[in-house]
């Protein structure tokens, strides 16, 4: 039988094959790097295919489908500037990496994949 696409997105980031998709430190969010992830996993060059589309679009489309929910990160700011410009350039770098959320889909709680379903 085909995985479903939560199915998918645990074997990703269960697996060491993917640098562009991972757990967020607490395990309770997905970290994708959008312009790698789309290189790596949707790209055109790409032998076998995850997902049947190479557009990140579709795979956002199927998140929140599945009722994932896009969450920031939070960042605290320095009050001094030179932290802060430091800051701000890692923020901007950042800001490529997407993080989604879904109660149902928790690195320490596995059995509760069964409960992520499609709307």
């Amino acid at each position: 039988l085909p995985l479903c696409f939560p199915e998918k997105l645990w074997k990703m980031l269960e697996s060491d094959q993917f640098q562009s998709i991972w757990w967020s430190k607490s395990g309770k969010c997905v970290a994708i790097n959008k312009d790698l992830f789309e290189v790596e996993v949707l790209g055109s060059g790409v032998c076998q295919r995850v997902f049947n589309t190479r557009h990140i679009k579709s795979v956002i489309r199927q998140l929140n489908l599945y009722g994932f929910i896009k969450v920031q990160q939070d960042f605290q700011r320095s009050a001094s500037l030179p932290e802060f410009l430091a800051e701000e350039a890692a923020a901007s770098a950042h800001s490529q990496i997407l993080y989604y959320y879904n109660p149902s889909f928790n690195r320490a709680h596995p059995w509760l994949l069964g409960m992520c379903k499609r709307r």
